[in-house]
């Protein structure tokens, strides 16, 4: 008799804080389709997290259904994966708070994130700011998610994470599943147009310094024209060359091509003619994620209906790692 191979469960999600960016897009949410067929898998909108920076609650509740739309229109398929929305799922805060009590203020102190956030918000120092990494903690730990694909830079949440399950399995026993970090090989981490050395991020406040999928092509072409590269003018990787090994990589990924063969595409051609190339091919990949966010941002209903599915599930599911967290410390609930 063969023995089933048990199926690893994945968990991620985005926030839904204004514009979607081709580094999201490349870097998280394209290669979850991957993950559908061969693990289990959970997608969330985190809206929860979205308000340790002030928001405009109209703003907030119209970017929400447009992040979920925006997780449809990529190819996540709620017959495959579960989607939902984090708030519409109350054991996320929850957990959080029981967790909070298993979290040191010096691991919290170290956080970067913390760190850069606050510099970028220096009359909004919350508390939530700070503790935001519990949170994802309690998002993770709630589901028993084996694997989290991430980015580079929230890596170091994971490994709380990890430091976090660990901490409480080593007094209540294997209560929670210890997650390691899914960080994809290629696009992990796109870089901006105009500071090559730092992600591409939306809150950054130069709008050529990011390629947002709303964009039309003659935007993006536009801040590709602009996008810094360097004086050598060849179209090669080099140690340092932050702007033209960024191109590459997003034009390779567009394209469909090795960042070798790009090379080779590109030899003897100029950053012009390049550049150019680099917008067309980001144009056509981004064509039909483009057109289905709008026509399913038309159709709040079906969206509704889909909140209400994916909440159900996930619902059920955080449930039975909450009872046995209760029980285990003792809260009566």
């Amino acid at each position: 008799m063969e023995t089933e191979i048990k199926r690893k469960r994945v968990l991620s999600g985005i926030q839904p804080s204004g514009v979607f960016t081709l580094g999201n897009y490349i870097g998280a949410v394209r290669n979850w389709n991957e993950l559908q067929d061969s693990c289990d898998c959970l997608f969330m909108v985190a809206n929860m997290h979205t308000i340790t920076v002030r928001q405009t609650p109209a703003v907030l509740r119209e970017n929400t259904y447009r992040a979920f739309a925006n997780l449809l229109a990529a190819g996540l398929d709620p017959q495959k994966s579960v989607l939902f929305v984090q708030s519409q799922v109350p054991a996320h805060t929850e957990l959080c708070w029981i967790l909070d009590c298993y979290t040191m203020f010096g691991e919290l102190s170290r956080m970067t994130q913390f760190k850069d956030k606050s510099a970028k918000n220096a009359d909004n120092i919350n508390a939530g700011l700070f503790t935001y990494p519990v949170l994802m903690a309690a998002d993770i730990l709630l589901y028993g998610a084996d694997a989290v694909p991430v980015g580079v830079d929230q890596k170091q949440h994971v490994e709380l994470a990890r430091d976090i399950a660990n901490r409480f399995n080593g007094v209540y026993g294997n209560v929670f599943t210890v997650p390691e970090p899914l960080i994809a090989k290629t696009g992990a981490k796109i870089m901006s147009l105009s500071e090559p050395q730092y992600k591409m991020s939306k809150s950054d406040p130069n709008p050529n310094s990011f390629i947002a999928v709303s964009d039309t092509p003659d935007d993006i072409l536009r801040k590709f024209k602009r996008a810094v590269t360097d004086s050598e003018a060849t179209v090669k990787r080099g140690e340092g060359r932050h702007g033209i090994n960024n191109l590459i990589e997003i034009y390779s990924i567009a394209a469909g091509t090795t960042p070798e063969e790009t090379e080779n595409r590109f030899d003897g051609k100029g950053y012009g003619e390049f550049k150019v190339a680099c917008a067309e091919a980001v144009i056509e990949m981004l064509r039909p994620f483009r057109e289905k966010t709008d026509d399913l941002m038309k159709n709040r209903d079906y969206l509704d209906g889909l909140f209400r599915q994916g909440a159900e599930t996930a619902s059920r599911i955080a449930e039975r790692v909450l009872s046995k967290v209760c029980k285990k410390t003792g809260i009566i609930r």
